[in-house]
């Protein structure tokens, strides 16, 4: 068994996530997120999509990123 890097549960399905040179160790994709998602430049709140990126800093949405001052984002096409 493992224990969660974000929740300190022992848990015997725990999993490790790693991108690039970081690794962490998990018992569920909620404590994974917590731990390895972007947050919104504007609102904060984790982006678990594709996001929107603009003036070096990523967005939940087209919304956020407006707020922000970026141009010519939309959240539909």
């Amino acid at each position: 068994m493992a224990i969660c890097d974000v929740c300190g549960n022992d848990y015997d399905k725990s999993f490790t996530l790693t991108q690039g040179e970081r690794s962490g160790t998990y018992d569920s994709f909620e404590c994974a997120i917590h731990a390895f998602a972007p947050r919104c430049a504007h609102c904060r709140c984790a982006v678990i999509g594709h996001g929107s990126e603009g003036n070096g800093a990523i967005y939940c949405c087209a919304h956020c990123a407006s707020h922000a001052g970026v141009q010519g984002v939309a959240d539909r096409a």
